[in-house]
């Protein structure tokens, strides 16, 4: 979640299933469309089927459903599972699992949520049993890895002017109970002030830290990334420069950490009317589609916050195409300023703010931060989004759905 708060305005302004999920491993690799050992970008762009919002006043079972910041599609049950990144504060920590009817989704100002359905709702527990208390959690990302009927979910942890806490990336069972931590390299952990913006600060930067998870097409591996680069590494995106993430994997077996590869996020998209406005883009999730080949998601935001009778000029969301097989690895390195890496090579496969409903109008671009593979729609594969309210009512809780169509410009595709 992108929480607006006077320390990040300073901040920027300073700068069965088995079967199914085999099937769905091999329809995952053929998505790339690459040859093995080439570099050419996909064969395939991405069309706009349609979306559908839920009132910023649902509540299911007791919980308000809203924060929503990650979703993942399981081909055995034809559900999906989505976190809400509440901190405990409006209700304990959690997850949903749902349905989403793709036939009821429409190219509409005014969807309505036809198709939405909430199914239950499952508190994330500590590792001692029980929910979190309000402001110990920040819940982020999630994937499902019904192979080993577990759970994964990463954790942003904080780092404030009042306290800091590691990010973490996290094992749950079905149930919500704690089962282990991944490694996460001690690099990651907030070190030195609060703020972030010393010389001899380390880690990660306030809300800037574990947004997204991807689980390998061949289930071995579980990667996280940061949403902007560590503190030691590079400055957070701003107007002028983007900001150098970190792709963090794990050897899912033994939960240690392996290769790491740097993402370059761009620039702050649109421009604050005054030094004082706040301004941020981040890499919030991602799915894998092939040998270290992703979809990402690349949200920018700027909102004048301090300046009477102004309101966010909008949101910018931008998927890539992010091919990690010719980057370097930086495993193990602290930092790497000043130093020449590789880079994980990026091509665009989507501006959502060039989409358009049926009768002309754009589509209105909430907070996106969740991606997953859905399923086969009218032939095609599919790739959905979710946007994350924030628990305000001017944003939205959406559900954005996408269609693979082959680029007849490119070689022919494999699926």
């Amino acid at each position: 979640m992108r929480k607006i708060t006077l320390p990040a305005v300073a901040l920027a302004a300073s700068f069965a299933i088995a079967a199914a999920m085999h099937a769905a491993a091999e329809a995952v690799t053929e998505v790339a469309t690459e040859a093995a050992a080439g570099n050419a970008p996909p064969s395939f762009r991405l069309n706009y089927i349609g979306h559908q919002l839920v009132p910023n006043n649902t509540r299911f079972n007791g919980t308000t459903v809203g924060g929503l910041s990650s979703l993942d599609y399981d081909p055995a049950s034809g559900r999906y599972l989505a976190v809400s990144d509440d901190r405990s504060k409006f209700n304990p920590a959690r997850f949903y699992e749902l349905s989403l009817d793709l036939s009821r989704f429409t190219r509409s100002a005014t969807p309505g949520m036809d198709g939405v359905t909430f199914h239950s709702v499952t508190t994330i527990q500590r590792h001692d049993g029980g929910a979190f208390p309000n402001g110990t959690v920040d819940p982020e990302g999630l994937r499902l890895d019904a192979t080993r009927n577990k759970i994964y979910w990463s954790d942003e942890g904080h780092r404030g002017i009042m306290l800091t806490r590691n990010p973490a990336v996290r094992e749950m069972n079905l149930d919500g109970s704690h089962s282990r931590d991944f490694g996460v390299p001690y690099y990651y952990y907030p070190h030195g002030s609060r703020l972030g913006i010393f010389p001899g600060d380390s880690g990660v930067y306030g809300n800037l830290a574990f947004e997204s998870l991807a689980i390998s097409v061949d289930r071995r591996t579980l990667y996280t990334a940061t949403e902007n680069g560590l503190i030691q590494d590079t400055p957070p995106a701003n107007i002028v420069t983007g900001s150098r993430a970190r792709i963090l994997s794990f050897d899912i077996d033994s939960g240690a950490p392996g290769a790491e590869y740097i993402y370059d996020v761009a620039p702050v998209v649109f421009i604050p009317a005054s030094i004082i406005g706040f301004a941020t883009n981040g890499l919030t999730d991602f799915v894998a589609v092939g040998d270290r080949q992703f979809i990402t998601i690349e949200r920018a935001f700027t909102l004048d916050a301090l300046i009477p009778g102004t309101n966010s000029t909008g949101y910018s969301i931008r998927l890539y195409y992010a091919d990690a097989r010719n980057a370097t690895d930086v495993s193990g390195m602290r930092t790497i300023a000043g130093l020449s890496v590789v880079p994980v090579k990026k091509t665009l496969l989507l501006d959502l703010s060039e989409l358009k409903n049926a009768d002309g109008s754009a589509l209105a671009q909430g907070n996106i931060e969740g991606i997953t593979l859905g399923p086969v729609f009218n032939g095609r594969h599919t790739v959905i989004l979710v946007a994350d309210n924030n628990f305000t009512r001017t944003q939205l809780t959406q559900f954005i759905a996408l269609e693979m169509r082959h680029d007849m410009s490119k070689s022919p595709p494999a699926f």
